[in-house]
């Protein structure tokens, strides 16, 4: 049976500050044919990085507008999807839809669908939740990884901040995305701040940002708990890619304290940058951090 969706109208991501990049789309990916998804795919085909930039909740690919260039600039592939639910891509609307396997299945359709390889996983928040459990299960295709402010979720709370930020979340259906964004990230302009709402007209098209908080695995017993432990071990004993770690020190959810134990995690994980007045969505300051990091894999 379809899934019943809706789709944002084109005219809501007129004249974004900053993102100018053009559209891409595909709807027929395996087992979820009819559905829409967006994704930014600037550079080169043939480059020799392709860098896969994944958002969280409640942001979209208009997340990485300051990363993006550096990528580019240094001759990479930039590929930016939005998760289903979430910027131009469609958005289900009933909340039951949007689960752990959902969102992960589909991110591996697209990487296969458009044949991804020698890829830098770039991810923060969910896309670090989700993205980091992928690469165990297509290691071919996976060779470096730029990794800021996110967990692996493997069946307890990431600790009090995320708690708080939970039960904030499920007091406000119809959040308003941009004003969050803007109190989280006061450095953004009023209008770069509307852009983060542009996805989402009204409540109905908000059942994904509802759901991210609620599907991070904080009892053992969730989807992804599974898949996300083995990404934790092979993250640990698999992985022999070189690493980029950036922390925004103010981020009160998924911290210092959050990455310092995910660095541990990760084989060969070196010293991260530290952004003293960053905070979750990092990639705000993201153009140094891009820079910094091709620098450290010795593309600059």
């Amino acid at each position: 049976m379809p899934i019943d969706a809706v789709r944002t109208p084109d005219e809501r991501f007129a004249s974004l500050p900053g993102y100018d990049f053009t559209p891409n789309y595909v709807d027929d990916l395996p087992g979820y044919e009819g559905l829409r998804v967006h994704y930014v795919d600037e550079g080169p085909k043939d480059a020799t990085h392709t860098f896969l930039c994944l958002h969280g909740q409640p942001s979209w690919s208009y997340l990485y507008r300051k990363m993006a260039p550096v990528f580019l600039e240094a001759g990479g592939r930039v590929i930016a999807p939005d998760w289903l639910g979430f910027g131009k891509s469609d958005k289900p609307v009933e909340d039951a839809v949007y689960t752990f396997d959902f969102h992960r299945d589909m991110m591996m359709a697209l990487i296969e669908r458009l044949d991804l390889t020698n890829i830098t996983l770039v991810c923060q928040d969910w896309g670090g939740l989700l993205g980091l459990t992928i690469p165990q299960d297509m290691p071919e295709r996976f060779k470096r990884l730029i990794v800021m402010n996110t967990a692996i979720a493997v069946g307890q709370s990431p600790g009090e901040g995320f708690d708080n930020w939970k039960a904030f979340a499920a007091s406000q259906p119809d959040m308003d995305v941009g004003a969050l964004m803007k109190r989280g990230t006061p450095i953004l302009s009023d209008a770069e701040a509307a852009a983060y709402g542009a996805p989402y007209p009204d409540v109905t098209y908000k059942a994904g940002v509802r759901r991210f908080p609620e599907m991070v695995m904080v009892s053992p017993e969730m989807d992804g708990v599974g898949i996300s432990r083995r990404a934790r071990q092979w993250w640990a004993s698999e992985w022999d890619g070189e690493s980029f770690m950036a922390v925004g020190m103010q981020d009160p959810v998924l911290g210092p304290n959050q990455m310092a134990d995910l660095r541990a995690t990760i084989k060969g994980c070196p010293t991260p940058m530290e952004i003293a007045d960053g905070g979750h969505f990092v990639q705000e300051w993201g153009e140094p951090i891009a820079r910094a990091a091709l620098k450290a894999f010795g593309d600059l």
